[in-house]
């Protein structure tokens, strides 16, 4: 079983924020593959399918972004999955324009709090992770009310561009190509 994981917070209240892209990429890869994502399992809204003739689980932990590894862990140990192999996280990225992609096999957590919690609750960074671009911080913005922010109208456009590239990130991944993933979709996208 491979899981798939998008990182967010629960609730309407977070729908369409920076913070809860991976909930965003995980719909539009549950769309796309005909999955619904709607049992609760894991501490997390759960959805079972197949994607390139694999077994595949798509989850969106519902224990908020900073809780993310107490659900992440709970699969992993559930369906005996090695992280460094069937574990894909998928989460937002200050540091990256909006819609734009970075892909890695493995990494520290940058910051990201979501990621930190799982690193904390695998004991291991070695985990494929597809980060999505929402953009930087404003000068004077507190990180926290940014990231709990919505989308311009012209940010919106690039991030349904990013949501479909990392959705297609997921799927070469899953079947094997993470060098493939990362040759194509880590380079900077023109604005």
């Amino acid at each position: 079983m491979f899981i798939i994981a998008g990182l967010g917070n629960p609730s309407g209240k977070y729908e369409g924020t920076r913070h809860n892209v991976g909930f965003d990429v995980i719909d539009r890869i549950a769309e796309k593959y005909n999955i619904s994502v709607d049992t609760k399992k894991h501490l997390a809204l759960t959805g079972k399918g197949i994607i390139e003739g694999r077994k595949v689980i798509l989850i969106k932990p519902q224990t908020f972004m900073n809780l993310s590894g107490e659900s992440i862990r709970s699969a992993v140990d559930f369906y005996k999955a090695d992280p460094s192999q069937e574990l894909i996280v998928i989460y937002d990225d200050v540091n990256l324009a909006p819609g734009q992609l970075r892909i890695r096999e493995k990494g520290s957590a940058g910051g990201h709090n979501g990621i930190k919690n799982i690193i904390a609750h695998l004991g291991t960074q070695v985990f494929p992770r597809i980060r999505v671009g929402v953009g930087e911080k404003p000068a004077g913005y507190d990180l926290a009310d940014y990231v709990l922010g919505h989308f311009s109208r012209a940010e919106k456009e690039k991030m349904e561009e990013g949501y479909d590239r990392a959705a297609d990130a997921a799927r070469m991944i899953l079947s094997g190509d993470i060098g493939g993933a990362m040759s194509t979709y880590n380079r900077k996208i023109e604005s």
